[in-house]
């Protein structure tokens, strides 16, 4: 395998047709500039031992030295070892509502950057552990699949809102189904599946998806988010300024209430735990305590290991070639000239 240290570096190289341009106009000037100074005749004798042709080599002679030069700048680098890494873990997939409930306020900020919060405190706790994130509303969608690479989740969690999922609902049953398709069920790691949900169940049978899990000896965790009692889901502007709550078609205010029963439930058919959310405490955290006393189990990951430099032979070229370039003369070799057969008369030469 090869690879650039300094990719960067590679774009210098967008200068060689700016030099060959440049070399271009300044002969068309230099030809013109003679042409007004004096006969063609008188100036090829003036210039006889001058060579065309060493100028373009001591050129192509140049150009070719930077190319080596950027070339050993951006330091190519070949892979010379293909390694199998053993790694243990657990394959966690977290599916996470993102339906329009999750803006309410009665866990702060809000259900959804609470939720947000703790799956970032569980990636900055894993090590070794393979971690996926499903957002569900009416429908499933895979934000990342199973992973070690922690930043890039990251980056995929920032930008999960309620608006990631343009149709409305809770479908628990269809998150639950989205990620177990994407487990690997040829390998024998333990599978768990985190759903961090209000528990407002409105879309497909979360408990017959629940049990078709449950059977493929997946471990399901629920985490609820908000209160029994409910809470009104505000309405914010562009500014970010309250304007109203969620309303009904009649005008009333719409009030989310946690469904605590749905969701122990679901833990309870999937071997799991179910943990109420709250303000305080960091249910992620507790559910990772859980899966770290599991039997972990190894998995492969193949990967190139070793990279040799090889930029010191490019560079080692560019020096040689500004060398040869300096020491090449644009004068005619005499006695080179004197046997060149496409020489005609005294006009053509080396």
């Amino acid at each position: 395998m090869i690879r650039l240290a300094h990719p960067e570096y590679i774009y210098l190289l967008g200068l060689i047709p700016l030099l060959v341009v440049t070399y271009w106009l300044v002969l068309r000037a230099r030809q013109r500039a003679l042409q007004q100074f004096g006969e063609e005749t008188i100036l090829q004798r003036l210039a006889e031992s001058a060579s065309k042709r060493k100028r373009l080599v001591k050129f192509v002679t140049l150009l070719l030295a930077l190319v080596c030069i950027v070339i050993g700048l951006a330091n190519p680098q070949i892979g010379t070892r293909l390694q199998e890494v053993k790694q243990e873990g657990v394959d966690i997939f977290i599916a996470l509502d993102v339906s329009l409930s999750m803006k309410a306020e009665d866990i702060k900020p809000n259900r959804l950057e609470k939720a947000k919060l703790e799956i970032r405190n569980l990636i900055e706790r894993l090590g070794g552990d393979r971690l996926g994130l499903v957002v569900f509303a009416g429908e499933a969608y895979t934000q990342f699949p199973l992973t070690m690479d922690y930043s890039a989740a990251q980056l995929f969690l920032d930008v999960v809102d309620v608006d990631v999922v343009p149709v409305p609902g809770t479908a628990i049953g269809a998150a639950v189904k989205r990620a177990m398709e994407s487990f690997d069920f040829k390998e024998t790691t333990t599978k768990v599946i985190v759903i961090v949900t209000d528990g407002e169940n409105t879309e497909g049978d979360a408990f017959e998806a629940a049990e078709e899990a449950t059977k493929k000896r997946v471990l399901l965790y629920t985490i609820g988010m908000g209160s029994p009692s409910g809470s009104p889901i505000p309405i914010y502007n562009a500014s970010g300024r309250q304007t109203d709550f969620k309303r009904d078609r009649n005008g009333n205010i719409v009030v989310t209430k946690l469904d605590e029963v749905s969701l122990e439930k679901i833990a309870a058919i999937g071997n799991g735990k179910y943990f109420r959310g709250t303000n305080a405490q960091d249910e992620l955290n507790e559910i990772h305590k859980n899966i770290s006393t599991l039997q972990k189990k190894e998995f492969g990951v193949k990967q190139f290991t070793d990279y040799e430099d090889r930029f010191q032979y490019f560079l080692a070229a560019g020096i040689l070639l500004l060398i040869v370039e300096l020491l090449i003369s644009e004068r005619k070799i005499k006695w080179i000239a004197k046997w060149n057969p496409l020489r005609r008369g005294e006009e053509v030469g080396v």
